[in-house]
């Protein structure tokens, strides 16, 4: 399945580039977020609760930020599992200049497998564009505080 979206931020790039490479903030707007600890250079590993329709669950996995280029742009790879089932994913993130803001792009694609992926594909796209679109919210909000 594919995910995208288009996020602006009322900061110049460099800004909004250390906001998301900060883990703290990252964690703290992922929702459903416990944990996300440093496991290397650009590598973390994570653990999140996701309640999608009558199936709740925890996934651990990793996520590996690779192919950055400096306040430009990065690759987002994930790759988490649990009861629920497998989730595999990797978002092209770019950050572009617009004037006084910049406008973050996000376009990835994500694969599940097990019972999550039995809810049905139209079920999770929506699920996924509705976290998405709450974790950038999240980070709009820390750079206006």
């Amino acid at each position: 399945m594919d995910i995208s979206g288009s996020y602006t931020f009322s900061a110049p790039p460099a800004r909004v580039w250390d906001l998301l490479m900060d883990p703290s903030a990252i964690a703290s707007c992922i929702p459903g977020c416990e944990t996300l600890q440093p496991e290397g250079p650009d590598r973390y590993h994570a653990r999140l609760t996701v309640a999608l329709a009558a199936i709740t669950g925890t996934y651990e996995g990793t996520v590996i930020i690779s192919d950055k280029i400096e306040h430009s742009s990065y690759r987002l790879t994930v790759e988490g599992q649990g009861r629920p089932g497998f989730v595999k994913g990797n978002a092209a993130i770019v950050l572009r200049p617009d004037g006084d803001a910049t406008v973050v792009d996000v376009k990835g694609t994500v694969q599940t497998g097990g019972p999550i992926a039995r809810v049905g594909q139209r079920l999770i796209s929506g699920v996924s564009k509705m976290m998405q679109d709450r974790f950038f919210a999240c980070l709009q909000g820390k750079l206006s505080s």
